[in-house]
């Protein structure tokens, strides 16, 4: 069953960069839906702060110790005599403290880690479930690069910033917090000169995350931007080629590249900045505290230059998980502005609910009944409108009518891709709506004129309505779609690999495959759409002849641009503008000398009807 959709209004042609209108930001929502994401995991994040908490804690002693032991080389100079084993028990007791440090800090890497993926797993599953829920109106209108962006981009970007991020602010955080102890615990007057930075520092912070939080969002937008035109090119390659359009490619990819250039260079450069202009605050700072530590040093009762030498590394180390954070709260605006689109996929309205319970379909006879149907795609522009039709089990009803008529559209509602505006569609007498629907698209088989094969064996893409079929059923579809010949020609005949393009196949033998999987579906009601539009002449009898046998008992819909091939259906629909104008046999339609006249006689110039 083959793969169809309806382009709608913002979808993008081969050269279209349009989209969606991007919703305005809100940061303050994403941020708190982010949050939401960790809660399941608090007992895994209690452990990241608990390793931190050591691990820096280690760390946080190791100036102190170092300040110790200058004061003993700067003793034991002026006594003439170094305490060398003093000294070196401290050194060891400061290798040993570093290396502790060292180990709880691989410990809470190794545990972020797990969380990042599994917060990351478990919204790649929400993402993909919520794929599958989407109404084919979302799919319509939104451009598919766009979607796999947010789907592999927007998710990948949420991933690497958790997982760096949590172990750069919880650290940062205890860092912070130890080192203003110990400061505080040195020289309290030292620590408020060293303070008087902050309100700067928190400034600059606040600034670059203002300016950078837009350009991180226009950086994910047009990288979208980029994938889906990109996407398109790839899929569209050959029709690009064959009208010549190659340097208009060239020119909406460069036009769209440098979108994402210009957006990407501005939030780089912020996030770059971000360093050098908080290296210059605290080096200010730390010109101060050295005058007012050279100060106090050489007072009566000053520091000891161990206690100054520790103060200036704490000062050092004070400053730099301001930096990490400052630098972790601006990368924070790209995770915020992926996740708002990720989010924003999320939240899209979904399908409506099946019923529950819903009725079972095992056994159909084929009765479908539409009453007063009415359909749109957009609100103020009806394309079907009052339909109503009956068709009993195992009739044949051709469709046929200009493009746009609506035909495609109508095969679309009896499947429920789209959720009718008004009237019902009855399948023995029961409103589809009263069934799940897997269970009613499951009695249906759908052939298009677009065909659609997955990356796998021939045999796997045949079996695709029905898992459990033999290898005999398979071959015996195969044969009645006449599909089996070629395909034993092929290198590994049943088994051989096709590629998510199938490119080594012809568009005839790809609808071969497409009708044998059908065929072996077996389903109740069949949809045929052009069905055989795409082999020759030759081949398409046989296959009106597999089709006939196909269709004998089930009821049929066919769509068709061929008259020649609905000449024995049991009813004749020709629709214009949404409506169905006339309705017969095909007899009774050349009798009427109406619209099915005119296109039949279009299609045979110079022919006796």
């Amino acid at each position: 069953m083959s793969d169809h959709r309806r382009p709608g209004p913002g979808s993008r042609g081969p050269l279209g960069m349009g989209g969606p209108v991007e919703k305005p930001q809100d940061a303050r929502a994403a941020r708190r839906r982010l949050m939401g994401l960790l809660r399941p995991h608090q007992g895994s994040l209690t452990l990241v702060f608990a390793l931190g908490l050591v691990g820096s804690l280690f760390s946080v002693l190791g100036p102190q110790l170092l300040g110790h032991a200058t004061n003993l080389i700067v003793d034991g100079m002026k006594q003439g005599r170094i305490d060398f084993g003093g000294l070196g028990e401290l050194l060891l007791l400061l290798g040993g403290l570093y290396l502790v440090s060292a180990v709880f800090g691989w410990a809470q890497q190794w545990v972020t880690a797990l969380v990042a993926q599994r917060v990351v797993t478990d919204l790649r599953t929400r993402v993909h479930a919520k794929l599958g829920r989407l109404p084919l109106r979302y799919y319509d209108r939104q451009p598919h690069g766009d979607i796999l962006s947010r789907v592999s981009n927007d998710v990948d970007t949420v991933a690497t910033t958790l997982q760096q991020s949590l172990v750069q602010v919880t650290n940062a955080a205890i860092t912070l917090a130890g080192t203003l102890v110990m400061m505080v615990w040195i020289s309290g007057l030292l620590t408020l000169v060293a303070l008087v930075v902050m309100p700067l520092v928190l400034l600059v912070v606040d600034a670059v995350t203002k300016r950078s939080r837009r350009h991180f969002a226009d950086q994910q937008k047009s990288l979208g931007d980029l994938t889906a035109h990109v996407e398109e090119m790839v899929g569209g390659h050959a029709e690009v080629q064959a009208f010549g359009r190659e340097e208009a490619s060239i020119a909406a990819f460069d036009a769209v590249n440098d979108r994402l250039y210009q957006a990407g260079w501005k939030a780089q450069f912020l996030s770059g900045v971000m360093f050098p202009l908080m290296g210059l605050v605290n080096n200010v700072g730390y010109a101060a505290v050295c005058v007012v530590g050279g100060v106090l040093a050489s007072g009566p009762t000053g520091l000891s230059v161990g206690s100054i030498q520790a103060f200036l590394m704490y000062l050092r180390q004070f400053g730099f998980p301001l930096a990490q954070t400052a630098g972790a709260a601006n990368l924070f605006q790209s995770t915020l502005a992926a996740a708002e689109r990720v989010f924003g996929l999320l939240e899209e309205p979904e399908e409506s609910p099946d019923p529950v319970p819903s009725r079972p379909l095992d056994d159909v006879e084929g009765r479908l009944t539409i009453e007063n149907l009415s359909f749109r795609y957009e609100p103020d522009r009806p394309l079907l409108d009052g339909l109503n039709l009956s068709v009993e089990p195992g009739q044949v009803v051709a469709i046929v009518g200009a493009t746009g008529a609506g035909k495609t559209t109508l095969v679309n509602l009896l499947m429920r891709f789209y959720d009718l505006d008004g009237g019902r569609i009855l399948v023995d007498g029961t409103d589809v709506t009263a069934y799940s629907r897997s269970a009613l698209r499951r009695r249906f088989g759908m052939v298009l004129q677009d065909t659609w094969l997955f990356q796998g064996t021939i045999r796997d893409n045949l079996a695709l309505g029905k898992l459990d079929a033999t290898d005999d059923e398979v071959h015996a579809a195969a044969v009645a779609a006449h599909a089996d010949h070629f395909i034993r020609t092929l290198p590994d005949g049943y088994q051989t690999v096709l590629g998510e393009d199938a490119s080594t196949l012809s568009q005839g033998q790809l609808q071969l495959l497409t009708i044998a999987r059908a065929l072996l579906a077996d389903p109740a009601i069949l949809i045929l759409d052009e069905a055989t539009s795409s082999v020759d002449t030759r081949t398409e009898r046989a296959l009106q002849n597999a089709m006939k046998t196909l269709m004998k008992g089930r009821t049929s819909f066919v769509i068709a641009h061929r008259l020649s091939t609905i000449r024995d259906a049991d009813t004749i629909l020709v629709m214009d503008k949404g409506r169905v104008v006339e309705q017969g046999t095909h007899d009774e339609l050349l009798a009427l000398g109406g619209t099915y006249h005119a296109l039949y006689a279009s299609q045979f110039a110079g022919k006796e009807i």
